[in-house]
């Protein structure tokens, strides 16, 4: 939990380093003050969830069936040694083996 909250920290610091460089330059233009939050808080909210989105992702263990051609898959975070293990087990003891689509 603690690690989770650390990234969502770091994710909205580089959110908002990135609203006051997009300011910076938008400031010699004398946009008004509206015109200018509506191009910075988007930016911002979308950099700040795509930062955290990739730490998660860089983050994650993913556990794969076994079964040859299986593509079932389980994507886990901040599990403990024990934890991992169950899932690992379960990803390759599931019942539906879901073999790739042919064309």
């Amino acid at each position: 939990m603690r690690d989770r909250r650390i990234r969502m920290v770091i994710a909205l610091c580089v959110g908002a380093a990135a609203a006051a460089v997009i300011w910076s330059r938008l400031r010699p233009y004398g946009m008004p003050w509206d015109l200018t939050a509506v191009c910075i808080l988007p930016a911002a909210g979308t950099i700040a969830s795509t930062v955290l989105h990739l730490a998660e992702v860089f983050s994650a263990t993913t556990h794969r069936c076994t079964a040859p051609g299986c593509r079932f898959r389980i994507r886990t975070t901040g599990v403990d040694a024990a934890e991992r293990r169950r899932w690992q087990e379960a990803a390759s003891a599931h019942p539906d083996h879901r073999l790739p689509r042919s064309v």
